[in-house]
């Protein structure tokens, strides 16, 4: 979803009723009965119009909870990527404290569209730290694409494929080197990869590397 606020063109420090005034100003602006006689324009003003609701409806419950919005508020509250801020933070959390498939578990509950850059950089190393070091550079990608000036994925990003060079999932698609079973260095090569996200994350899977 995107930022309520902009949807309203109103800043986060607005007042309650600068809000209101902003929102009336779309519902007329929108108001399906303005374009009764232009049906190929219906179907546009009527999503804009739900996206502008939405946006109120949104802005309305998080001042209700005491949240405006900001990445500091409450459990759900919003940032520029999307909602699911502290969960994200809470996902960072765990991966730098190892607890690898409790952070998976919030990931996986986080729906499809609130997916910003800093998913795609958390999934992408828990895919590492599982093995699957193709998916995790392309997740590592998609950050990067997400949020372009991010330093840390691109660091990420760059670590990993230095580090994997060749070496990635099988054709398949199940990870691990092609072939039968999985060697000591397999596992070694795995761990390095995964040392290399968690240090990036704020901890340190091995510490002498």
């Amino acid at each position: 979803m995107k930022d309520p606020y902009k949807v309203l063109g109103v800043s986060r420090d607005a007042t309650d009723d600068e809000i209101k005034k902003a929102y009336r100003e779309l519902a007329r602006k929108y108001h399906p009965d303005n374009y009764a006689n232009n049906p190929d324009l219906a179907d546009i003003v009527s999503e804009k119009m739900k996206e502008v609701n939405e946006a109120y409806d949104a802005i309305q419950k998080m001042r209700a909870s005491g949240n405006t919005g900001s990445s500091g508020g409450g459990s759900g509250s919003y940032t520029d990527n999307g909602y699911y801020a502290d969960e994200l933070l809470r996902a960072r959390n765990l991966v730098s404290e190892g607890r690898y498939s409790e952070a998976d578990i919030i990931l996986d509950s986080i729906p499809k569209d609130a997916r910003n850059a800093e998913w795609n950089y958390l999934k992408g190393f828990l895919l590492a730290q599982r093995g699957y070091y193709y998916d995790s550079i392309r997740l590592l990608e998609t950050a990067c694409y997400l949020d372009p000036d991010n330093a840390e994925y691109r660091n990420a990003l760059n670590a990993m494929r230095n580090r994997t060079g060749s070496f990635g999932n099988r054709a398949d698609g199940t990870g691990g080197i092609a072939g039968s079973g999985c060697s000591v260095c397999d596992i070694c090569q795995g761990l390095i990869c995964a040392d290399c996200l968690c240090e990036c994350c704020g901890g340190d899977l091995i510490s002498c590397c």
